[in-house]
């Protein structure tokens, strides 16, 4: 059955990007070494990289993320989905206005009636596999406040940033079930379940 996994990185600071993150420089400064574990993986960061991506029918992106994505340094044919696995899962783009051009577009939906729209419409398309929402954290903050959300699945990387994209900035306070935890040399991969 078919389960809604919020997955993202984020800092031992808490924040998903570094300061004065944007299309030209997508996880701000000093953000790269977030996902060291993903594109400089350990054999445990493969496994867990390699079992999401297998186990992923949809991905929900809000919209910053995606003029990240979709830039000139964005996803190639060498960096996509999966980091150097460049899978390439149907993507839902979470948006109140599309945008006029789009280079990634055989692979890109835009979503105009919310968060709750996009996962509803990514549970039908997903075969029984997850749907993910990848980011960025404003994003995923508004599906687990409206409930959308199954599982959490956070990769704490070892770095300050100071300063950036918070994860958690006014969040609403809850309870989760800690479920799983595997430690790499580049980041802890914790699972969280949402009740």
């Amino acid at each position: 059955m078919a389960k809604v996994v919020a997955d993202i990185t984020v800092s031992l600071d808490g924040f998903v990007t570094g300061p004065d993150a944007g299309p030209e420089q997508g996880l701000g400064v000093g953000g790269e070494a977030l996902h060291d574990w993903a594109l400089q993986p350990d054999a445990i960061d493969q496994a867990v990289l390699e079992e999401s991506v297998a186990a992923t029918g949809v991905v929900i992106m809000g919209r910053r993320l995606f003029d990240v994505i979709d830039g000139p340094s964005g996803w190639n044919d060498e960096m996509g989905y999966g980091a150097g696995l460049v899978a390439e899962p149907p993507v839902l783009v979470v948006t109140r206005i599309p945008p006029d051009k789009v280079r990634l577009a055989d692979r890109m939906t835009f979503v105009v009636d919310g968060i709750a729209g996009a996962v509803a419409k990514g549970l039908a398309m997903a075969d029984d596999r997850n749907v993910v929402i990848m980011g960025g954290g404003e994003t995923i903050r508004r599906a687990i406040d409206a409930g959308v959300v199954d599982e959490l699945r956070l990769h704490i990387a070892p770095v300050l940033l100071g300063a950036g994209t918070p994860l958690f900035t006014g969040a609403t306070p809850r309870n989760l079930r800690q479920t799983h935890v595997q430690v790499s040399g580049h980041a802890t991969h914790a699972t969280y379940r949402l009740d």
